[in-house]
């Protein structure tokens, strides 16, 4: 087996596992990280699609009012 061979292997392995964790609830804050860090060094991109989980989290997202926790410090650019 060539390394090419067993990084491919690695990488699957590991995207397997992180896979089954977050699908079954029990992924921690960590390993979403590590699964958000490797969907964006493998250049994998999502489009919200009508009816998508991405379009709900859009939505939510477009009513959400950070002054309704009062502790939030607003940036200056």
């Amino acid at each position: 087996m060539d390394i090419n061979e067993i990084l491919a292997n690695l990488h699957t392995a590991t995207l397997k596992e992180l896979l089954e964790r977050i699908e079954s609830g029990n992924a921690t804050a960590t390993e979403l990280n590590v699964a958000r860090q490797m969907l964006k060094d493998n250049n994998v991109i999502a489009i919200a699609t009508p009816d998508s989980p991405l379009a709900e989290l859009e939505d939510v997202l477009e009513d959400f009012d950070p002054e309704a926790f009062g502790n939030v410090v607003p940036l200056k650019g």
